[in-house]
């Protein structure tokens, strides 16, 4: 267990808020991880894990308890039990697009799509990251994590982390405390081995947003390679020269609507269905079975809208600030709230109020926030 000196939180997040903490650890390994966590809990003082610091968004005031960095790192190559597929146990505090190089370096297929998100392994499957089409869930097999409530280490199956949309189980949504209190020791990640080959690319996001046709065939090199400019271009890839990366990714979630309020939107504006589940489990107690089983009912798919499309269209546009505040919109991505400067968390939570506000009254939909708010009221 090392404690050392605090340091502004400000200088550990992407966003660049928060001051410094009570109290700072830092774990390298993951039984140093281990033992400072079951410690802190055991002296029941608040306390905070911290990976890359791009998911979150600190507050003014300092944070009253422990900040416990996540250092781990190491990637173990295993076999899977599918002909064809390659497993990664990965720890927590590897950098997650260290770990997308080096799949598409070994010719593994599944995660490549997700190059230049910033932060941890540890901290994708809390949130199901996810861009254009891939997401966590595609491939997670299970994860090692150590709950609060015990202190017992287990390792939990991916279906049973309740994954959906930029959510889990162990996800702090605003406003609401996780369903399970628990911190990610690793990832083990099922990956396809394609080699170098170049193959046809099923999702129709990702070939839009790489401009490839149905038929094309790439290799998961050229994807990452693409994905990786297309994120530079907006600003989503981070660069201490360029302002526009200091943000938290995108502020807002795409928001899932009902088929039915979707119809309110505007025709323009993007929307991608949500597939319902087609096969729920249909339960009849035996004693009361007569032979016939219902058809299952239809259900209308809900619908996935663009927030960026939305802020753009109530009036906002790439680059909006209020006066005196050094907290803007992105000049390169509407979706991205960003730190022009020694901004505070104050300003920029009262930029996302305010655009909170206008795509309410514009178009009757609250936006909700991504990233994880610590010590910030919005």
């Amino acid at each position: 267990m090392t404690e050392i000196s605090p340091v502004e939180l400000k200088t550990l997040t992407t966003l660049r808020t928060g001051a410094a903490p009570a109290r700072m650890f830092e774990a390298t390994f993951r039984d140093e991880l281990v033992a400072t966590l079951r410690q802190l809990w055991d002296e029941r003082e608040p306390w905070l894990v911290l990976g890359g610091g791009s998911n979150l968004f600190v507050g003014d005031e300092p944070f009253d308890g422990a900040v416990v960095r996540v250092r781990t790192s190491g990637i173990e190559r295993m076999p899977s039990p599918r002909p064809g597929f390659v497993r990664l146990k990965v720890e927590a505090g590897h950098d997650w697009d260290a770990l997308v190089a080096y799949a598409v370096g070994e010719g593994l297929a599944g995660i490549e799509a997700m190059a230049g998100i910033p932060g941890t392994v540890g901290a994708a499957p809390v949130q199901n990251i996810g861009a254009y089409g891939q997401e966590i869930v595609q491939t997670l097999v299970e994860v090692e994590l150590i709950d609060e409530a015990t202190g017992e280490v287990s390792t939990v199956p991916a279906a049973e982390l309740g994954l959906g949309f930029r959510t889990s189980v162990l996800k702090h949504h605003y406003g609401q405390a996780p369903a399970r209190q628990a911190v990610i020791l690793t990832v083990t990640l099922e990956l396809a081995d394609v080699g170098r080959t170049e193959r046809t690319i099923e999702g129709q996001q990702l070939r839009t947003a790489l401009g490839l046709a149905e038929g094309d065939a790439v290799a998961v090199a050229w994807i990452r390679d693409h994905v990786l400019a297309t994120r530079r271009l907006k600003g989503m890839v981070l660069d201490d020269g360029d302002p526009d990366t200091y943000s938290a990714g995108s502020f807002f979630q795409n928001a899932i609507v009902s088929a039915s309020f979707a119809r309110t939107l505007p025709d323009a504006c993007p929307r991608w269905p949500v597939a319902p589940d087609l096969d729920p489990v249909l339960v009849i107690p035996l004693a009361a079975f007569d032979g016939y089983v219902p058809p299952p009912s239809a259900v209308a798919s809900d619908v996935k809208v663009s927030a960026a499309w939305l802020i753009e269209h109530s009036g906002l546009r790439k680059g909006f600030k209020l006066p005196r505040s050094r907290a803007a919109l992105s000049s390169k991505h509407a979706l991205a709230l960003t730190n022009r400067g020694n901004a505070t968390a104050g300003e920029v939570a009262e930029l996302a109020r305010f655009i909170q506000g206008r795509v309410q009254s514009e178009f009757g939909l609250i936006l909700q926030p991504e990233p994880v708010l610590v010590g910030v009221e919005l």
